[in-house]
């Protein structure tokens, strides 16, 4: 499912003495079945969009196209549930959102809530419980008896439980140890490889950007200032700085190697497999030329 920001401009409290203005003239386009991650410092305007992707909020200048559907500043929108259905948002730190005496209840209530029948209700909660690694004995426990990694999985398949075709991931690994926010992260780009979802990541974290994402965004003062492949928008450094972002550590590594070395590697490097994988090609070539 295509989403399409066009123009778009967003004021909290509009027309009182409160009224901020959050978003200027956003213009981001994300295609099916797309990686996109959304990028900036805080207060950049991250989660406002965020939050205009599945018509939480409804612009206030311009226009966001989510499939077939156009929520415009103006014009009533109706019958926003069937958005809200098809794009799913994983809120940071979901596990304050659950709820239900049961695990089982808690993942099956959002499909039931959209008109799926209980049986089919419950097959997708015990299929996404197993595949999301919680074992089947915790499905009729309370979800606040669970450990928080295992919380958290218990919100991720209530939200995948409704079969989006969209899955926005708003800092989905804040609060995990390093163990943790990496399970978490492969487990993501698992499904949007095997549902062919289509995929929006809000992060602080260039190395997660840089690793999953096929088109990156920057948000910086309400405004998407920049957009492109993660390789050209992190190769640079000066544009980067002056949006208050810092490159993946495996860049700022190889340019201190490159600097120590008096060597250029091969392109640059987004992971540490493709660092490894550069330095081992320049030793090769140091080897040849001996």
């Amino acid at each position: 499912m295509d989403i399409l920001l066009q123009e778009v401009g967003y004021s909290y409290a509009e027309n009182t003495p409160f009224e901020k203005r959050a978003l200027h003239h956003v213009n981001i386009h994300i295609p099916s079945g797309s990686y996109t991650a959304i990028i900036g410092h805080t207060g950049s305007g991250k989660s406002t969009v965020l939050q205009h992707l599945n018509a939480l909020l409804k612009p206030t200048e311009g226009s966001v196209v989510i499939g077939d559907r156009k929520v415009e500043a103006g014009v009533k929108a109706k019958n926003l549930r069937d958005i809200r259905r098809q794009v799913g948002i994983v809120f940071q730190f979901p596990e304050q959102q659950l709820f239900e005496e049961t695990v089982l209840k808690d993942i099956m209530f959002g499909p039931m809530n959209y008109g799926v029948p209980e049986e089919e209700a419950k097959r997708r909660a015990v299929e996404l419980a197993a595949q999301l690694g919680l074992p089947p004995e915790a499905l009729e426990k309370s979800p606040f008896d669970l450990s928080g990694g295992q919380m958290r999985r218990v919100a991720i398949a209530g939200v995948l439980a409704m079969d989006p075709e969209v899955l926005v991931l708003d800092e989905p690994t804040a609060g995990l140890d390093p163990k943790g926010r990496r399970e978490i992260m492969d487990l993501f780009h698992q499904l949007h490889v095997q549902k062919g979802l289509t995929t929006v990541l809000v992060t602080h974290s260039m190395e997660d950007a840089a690793r999953f994402a096929d088109q990156i965004a920057i948000m910086h003062n309400g405004k998407c200032v920049v957009s492109g492949e993660p390789r050209d928008i992190f190769a640079n450094e000066e544009q980067l700085m002056d949006y208050r972002l810092e490159p993946p550590r495996t860049v700022k590594l190889q340019r201190m190697l490159e600097a120590k070395l008096g060597i250029e590697l091969d392109g640059i490097s987004l992971t540490e497999e493709a660092l490894a994988k550069n330095i081992a090609l320049a030793l090769a070539k140091g080897r040849e030329t001996e």
